[in-house]
C-alpha cells in the first residue's frame, strides 16, 4: 500500500563479497509503490552502520534507477563501495530523491543486511628512485594500510646525509595520519588497476595527486629515506 507520493517496495536482492574500501555489487528489486512517476532525480543508494544501527557512511553511490511508473518495478544492478575498515557492518539500500529526501524519512524501510567486510586485497607496488630506499617497517605498514581499504598509501620522506630540500618540510617524519593532506603524494604504494596523476616532481622525486574517486592515506609514520 502506498504511503504517500514518493514510496518503494524491496524485492529479491544479492550482494557481491565486500572488500573494504573497494568498489562491489548488489542487485535489487525495486517496485514503485508511489503515487508519482520515477524521474531522472531518484536513486538507489545506501548506509553502512554498526550492528547497532549507528551509521558509519551515511551518504553512499547513487545508482540510477530506471523510469517507473506507480506499480512498475525493476531490478537495478547497485555500485556499492565498502567501508574502511574491515569487520562488520550493517549495509541499509535505500532510495534518495536528489536535493529532497531519502526515502526511508518518508516511511519506507531501507532493506537492510549484515555484512562482514574483508581486507582489501590487490598487489601494491610502488616506484623508488634508486636513491630512496624504505624504513624497516615501511612495508608492513604500507600493506597493512591496503589492507584496511586504502587504494594509496605514501608517507614521509627522511633525508640522509645533506640539508632538507625546502620544498620537502610538509613531509617531515612526523605525526600520524592526516587525512587533510593537501601537498602532493610522493612514491606512493598503488594498488595494481589504479591509476594516479603525475605532477611536477618534489626536490626532484616522482609526485602524483592524491585520487579523487578511491580512498588514499598519507601517514608520517611511513617513511622513505632519501641518500643524497
Amino acid at each position: 500500500m502506498s504511503r504517500g507520493p514518493l514510496s518503494i517496495a524491496w524485492g529479491e536482492s544479492s550482494l557481491s563479497p565486500q572488500h573494504a574500501g573497494a568498489v562491489g555489487e548488489a542487485t535489487v528489486e525495486v517496485a514503485n509503490t508511489g503515487t508519482v512517476r520515477f524521474g531522472t532525480t531518484i536513486f538507489v543508494s545506501y548506509h553502512w552502520l554498526d550492528r547497532r544501527d549507528n551509521p558509519i557512511v551515511w551518504d553512499g553511490l547513487r545508482t540510477p534507477v530506471p523510469p517507473l511508473e506507480p506499480g512498475e518495478g525493476a531490478e537495478v544492478r547497485v555500485d556499492v563501495r565498502a567501508p574502511i575498515p574491515p569487520g562488520p557492518y550493517r549495509l541499509a539500500l535505500d532510495m534518495v530523491a536528489e536535493g529532497r529526501a531519502w526515502f526511508s524519512e518518508l516511511g519506507s524501510e531501507p532493506l537492510t543486511v549484515d555484512v562482514d567486510v574483508s581486507p582489501r586485497e590487490g598487489e601494491p607496488h610502488a616506484d623508488l628512485p634508486d636513491d630512496v630506499e624504505p624504513s624497516a617497517d615501511w612495508s608492513e605498514r604500507v600493506r597493512a594500510a591496503h589492507a584496511e581499504g586504502y587504494a594509496v598509501v605514501a608517507g614521509a620522506i627522511d633525508v640522509q646525509g645533506r640539508r632538507r630540500p625546502r620544498e620537502l618540510d610538509p613531509y617531515r617524519p612526523e605525526g600520524g595520519r592526516q587525512p587533510g593532506f593537501s601537498a602532493p603524494l610522493i612514491c606512493p604504494s598503488v594498488l595494481d588497476g589504479v591509476e594516479l596523476e603525475p605532477l611536477h616532481d618534489v626536490a626532484g622525486l616522482p609526485a602524483f595527486a592524491a585520487p579523487r574517486d578511491e580512498p588514499w592515506l598519507y601517514d608520517g609514520r611511513i617513511v622513505l629515506r632519501l641518500r643524497r
